[in-house]
């Protein structure tokens, strides 16, 4: 199996050496580039491209502005922040910029080896008490409405509650995979969920 490629970039040399050697002491991961600042982030994009960036949100020349350039000279690379901010807008504004994670550094190198294969396969990840504060700020401003869903957004809702993959909802629905992909996308911008499993359960509670 054909080793992840991570970059990583943070202005804290010992905790960008920590996470370093954690991820090269697993065999799914090697590490193909380190730096400090947001133009270390587009030199490793632009040489390395890397599978994988992780990126720190405090780091001089700020995080949240690199995520944009990364993508512009690898867009086949996933970004993944890792720090120590807890503030929503943050999460919010990462992953507007593009960033497919979101992940704390209080996190083990497990946690962060599932984060980093989670957001390779294509999906969001968000550390858990993250994805508690965006809902709860959600469901504070009144974002998180299901009546905005169309009645087929709620047909499909209905089944992501009980568990139903894309694929099965598609055949119970009579819907194109593709095409369940596309509610669904529109379905987590409106719910302000990261994923089915936030969208699920906000989906119960507001039943």
């Amino acid at each position: 199996m054909t080793p992840i490629t991570v970059g990583v970039v943070d202005d804290h040399p010992l905790f960008r050496e920590g996470v370093t050697r954690s991820l090269s002491e697993m065999s799914d991961f090697v590490v193909i580039g380190e730096g400090a600042n947001s133009e270390d982030a587009a030199m490793i994009a632009s040489n390395n491209r890397p599978d994988i960036m992780l990126l720190d949100v405090s780091m001089p020349g700020g995080g949240l502005a690199a995520i944009s350039d990364v993508l512009a000279l690898s867009p086949t690379t996933k970004v993944l922040m890792l720090t120590v901010s807890e503030e929503v807008d943050t999460l919010l504004g990462a992953l507007q910029q593009g960033a497919m994670g979101y992940v704390l550094k209080g996190v083990g190198s497990r946690g962060l080896a599932e984060a980093i294969k989670t957001v390779l396969s294509g999906s969001r990840y968000v550390s858990p008490t993250m994805s508690a504060k965006a809902m709860e700020n959600s469901l504070h401003n009144g974002n998180s409405d299901k009546n905005s869903l169309t009645p087929r957004e709620r047909e499909v809702m209905d089944l992501v509650a009980q568990g139903l993959s894309n694929k099965h909802i598609g055949l119970r629905l009579n819907l194109q995979e593709k095409t369940v992909k596309h509610h669904m996308t529109q379905i987590l911008s409106k719910l302000g969920a990261s994923n089915r499993t936030e969208a699920a359960l906000q989906w119960r509670e507001r039943r």
